[in-house]
């Protein structure tokens, strides 16, 4: 009797312990997950972009998260402030941003969250979303732009323009207002 009593006690522990095991598959991912940390950073940076000892670009960057990985990339994660120069280190436009990411093995750039680019005429072009070709030096959008100029006001979905923001386009235009004073 004594010897069926333990047996039962026994199996009912092993059933009670056999189930009130849980693999939530959320909390083992948050043990086991690898933490992304930058390779490097770097505060209040300057990148120099030059062709034929001419400078080209001036990158500016609160800071800078490098990492390495399979496709390494730069992050700025506290914005960023890009200007164009001509061959007579003339700034011809400026970019800035809240954020920024730049792909190293693409040389493209892509910039986040209050993106705003003037040109030497007082143009500005505003978006949440560009992207800055290095190779090709052309700078786009596929999202919602508005580009003000001393005439007028454009809005549109997708832009396309040389780095300079002085040859653009919209693709897609869903409206303009006219800021002449008509008399």
């Amino acid at each position: 009797m004594i010897h069926t009593i333990i047996k039962n006690s026994i199996f009912c522990l092993l059933i009670l312990f056999f189930f009130s095991c849980e693999n939530d598959m959320e909390k083992v991912k948050l043990v086991t997950a690898k933490t992304k940390t930058p390779s490097e950073t770097a505060s209040n940076i300057d990148i120099l972009y030059s062709d034929s000892a001419k400078v080209k670009v001036k990158v500016f960057a609160k800071k800078m998260d490098h990492y390495i990985t399979d496709d390494p990339y730069l992050e700025m994660p506290e914005g960023i402030k890009v200007e164009f120069y001509d061959d007579t280190m003339h700034v011809t436009s400026h970019l800035t941003a809240n954020y920024a990411i730049k792909h190293e093995k693409t040389n493209l750039m892509e910039a986040r969250n209050n993106v705003i680019v003037v040109n030497e005429k007082g143009e500005q072009l505003n978006t949440e979303h560009l992207l800055w070709d290095e190779n090709t030096e052309r700078i786009y959008s596929p999202d919602f732009v508005k580009i003000t100029t001393p005439d007028e006001v454009i809005y549109g979905n997708g832009f396309e323009s040389n780095q300079t923001f002085t040859k653009y386009k919209i693709l897609d235009i869903k409206g303009t207002i006219s800021l002449k004073n008509e008399r």
